[in-house]
């Protein structure tokens, strides 16, 4: 039998509607969108369908979204994007005058365009997060300064799902006409995400955390608001990626996006209905020997990330292999390596090595649930001699 499968922030599986959305373009209609005949207008009026679909789910105009490659591309294009397109105001000064603010606990997708960027003479502060994972508007407020080009705060953790306060921080960012960034690649989907109630001026969305493919994402940019492309070309997106579009990939992300759009608010309820039965037989089974992380009320509806001490998660996973789920940690050659989120919001280190994190999903079962929290139980508890 196949493990259960906890691991929904890592990926999901293609929902089987989006699967059937994407059949007829992998081989009917595979006509070129830039072309003026039959075949291409086929195809151009698919992309246009799915913009709109996944407009409608960030509550955006169609024209404000730019479809990339994934979510890393799109985070990618936004942080350089935004600097690039404001150095031509800097009159030649480069990247020395430009300043972007992030969290301790953002996902690679930002954290390396920032350093690539830092290389280049960009300055970054880094603000903290305190021990439920949560940043600090005020902290955001006072790490502003003349020369802040971007804010980037991610909607919510993949590790620990805490929501970050990105209204507050909107209301921050605007005041003083700076950029907003915000990656809800784990968001959508699970709760609901409108940029225009978040008043972010950047979003990323990643396709395959949305049951859609691997390989195709968005970037929502707001009206208004001037990136250099991050790949030059021909005049795809409105000039603002360059590249044929993956008609069958974006397909499938429209249909997800209105799958997703159609399911909410129910879908919030049903997630966090499994997640906290999760939680509560662990709890009531193995009591203080395991410890919440994250925030316990402002986190994604899906995400269970949970210490069990006296354990290395890691090794703990390997005793339960009839569940597929994750750690921030990592044990080698006896070196156990601790997970920056939590390092970043001081979890002690027992509690940080112990870290797994269980995530749900849209196919999970009652009865999944019961049988994992079973098994993590008895790998969890000492071994009577």
């Amino acid at each position: 039998m196949k493990p259960i499968y906890l691991d929904y922030n890592a990926t999901t599986p293609l929902d089987p509607a989006v699967v059937v959305a994407m059949l007829p373009y992998l081989h009917e209609h595979f006509g070129n969108p830039s072309s003026s005949h039959i075949y291409g207008q086929t195809a151009h009026d698919a992309v246009d369908r799915a913009r709109q679909q996944l407009a409608d789910l960030l509550g955006a105009q169609s024209d404000e979204i730019v479809f990339t490659g994934g979510g890393t591309e799109a985070s990618n294009q936004a942080l350089k994007g935004a600097v690039f397109a404001k150095l031509h105001g800097f009159f030649g000064r480069w990247a020395r005058d430009a300043h972007i603010v992030i969290s301790a606990i953002e996902h690679p997708a930002t954290v390396q365009p920032c350093k690539f960027l830092e290389r280049l003479g960009c300055r970054i502060t880094t603000l903290p997060v305190d021990g439920q994972g949560r940043v600090d508007p005020d902290a955001v407020k006072k790490a502003i300064d003349r020369r802040t080009t971007l804010v980037s705060i991610m909607h919510s953790n993949n590790e620990v799902g805490t929501l970050q306060p990105i209204r507050e921080i909107a209301a921050i960012t605007k005041a003083r006409g700076i950029l907003l960034h915000t990656d809800a690649a784990q968001s959508l989907g699970k709760v609901t995400v409108n940029v225009n109630d978040l008043g972010v001026d950047l979003l990323t969305v990643a396709g395959h955390k949305l049951y859609a493919p691997k390989g195709v994402g968005a970037l929502y940019v707001r009206r208004g608001v001037q990136l250099e492309p991050f790949i030059h070309g021909a005049g795809h997106e409105a000039g603002r990626r360059a590249g044929t579009e993956n008609v069958a990939l974006l397909v499938g992300l429209g249909q997800a996006a209105e799958i997703a759009r159609q399911s909410l608010p129910g879908a919030t309820e049903r997630l966090r209905q499994l997640r906290d039965r999760l939680w509560n037989k662990l709890r009531e089974a193995l009591g203080k020997r395991i410890v919440l992380n994250g925030h316990p009320e402002l986190r994604l509806p899906n995400t269970l990330n949970v210490s069990f001490l006296g354990h290395i998660g890691a090794e703990l996973l390997q005793r339960t292999p009839a569940i597929a789920a994750s750690t921030g940690s990592a044990c080698h050659e006896g070196h156990v390596s601790l997970s920056p989120v939590l390092c970043a919001m001081k979890a002690e280190r027992e509690v940080n090595q112990g870290a797994v994190r269980l995530s749900v999903g849209r196919f999970t079962t009652e009865a999944e649930i019961d049988q994992a929290a079973a098994a993590l139980i008895g790998a969890a508890r000492p071994v009577a001699v």
